[in-house]
């Protein structure tokens, strides 16, 4: 079934991309969440509309759940789940940016069965089925097998370096940022960067297709508190979310419990 299923991801999402990309540049029209949950475009709507009816038309018994689609509690009686961000770094979007992907994931009983991060003006598709693998535009990932956390290089915000959440002192690390945290997730599963690192409760949609990525790529991955990261929760969210390959995570994760 991962196979099946991922299969069906990678044709939506490039199908998400040719909808996006017909946006981009053209000024769409947005709004700002309420809340201050962010901006959404016409495009983050349109390309949500084509996921829906697209993927449950194919697996009418799985169950929903995405950033732009009204949440309901069905979803939890359900054994698999599509859990999916339209765009991601809707911001970057809107700038005119590279870095915004569309995050497309199933999930069974929890954990994460089949995953893709794409991102259609790069031209990078990341893929992953559970047990079988992670790819980059079909070639092979491997997490960084890095030691040393010292110059390790880390994508996070400014205010994950802030002294109080390091009682040993904040890590000498290499600093990086990328607005999309599922690239940023993607990143590090394809070994580029060494670890990264989000604080901040994190929504499923962001990071559920970019967990299975690092899993598959040998990377560790948790919420910030280093325990595992489970999907499809009453309430879609999760503590942080700490990766990197196995060295440097420890490293990380024992600076932040003290």
């Amino acid at each position: 079934m991962p196979e099946a299923d991922l299969t069906l991801l990678e044709e939506a999402a490039r199908e998400a991309g040719r909808i996006a990309l017909g946006y981009a540049g053209r000024d769409p029209q947005k709004w700002d969440k309420p809340g201050g949950a962010g901006p959404v475009t016409e495009a983050d709507l349109a390309v949500n509309d084509m996921l829906e009816e697209r993927l449950r038309a194919a697996r009418p018994g799985y169950g929903w759940l995405s950033e732009e689609s009204a949440d309901s509690p069905d979803r939890l009686e359900q054994d698999r789940v599509f859990i999916i961000d339209p765009i991601d770094g809707t911001r970057s979007f809107i700038e005119g940016g590279e870095t915004w992907a569309h995050s497309l994931a199933v999930v069974e009983k929890g954990e994460v069965t089949a995953a893709v991060v794409y991102l259609p003006v790069k031209g990078k598709l990341y893929a992953a089925a559970r047990g079988q693998g992670a790819w980059i535009n079909t070639r092979p990932m491997r997490a960084s097998d890095r030691q040393a956390l010292s110059g390790a290089t880390m994508l996070a915000a400014k205010p994950t370096y802030d002294a109080r959440h390091w009682p040993g002192g904040v890590p000498p690390v290499t600093r990086v940022y990328r607005p999309s945290l599922a690239y940023r997730l993607a990143l590090v599963a394809e070994g580029r960067f060494d670890a990264m690192l989000t604080l901040r409760d994190s929504w499923e949609w962001d990071i559920a297709a970019g967990a299975l990525l690092l899993a598959e790529s040998g990377a560790e991955v948790s919420d910030r508190t280093g325990r595992p990261l489970l999907f499809n929760n009453a309430h879609p969210q999760v503590k942080g979310v700490l990766a990197g390959g196995a060295a440097v995570y420890r490293q990380l994760l024992a600076g932040l419990s003290g």
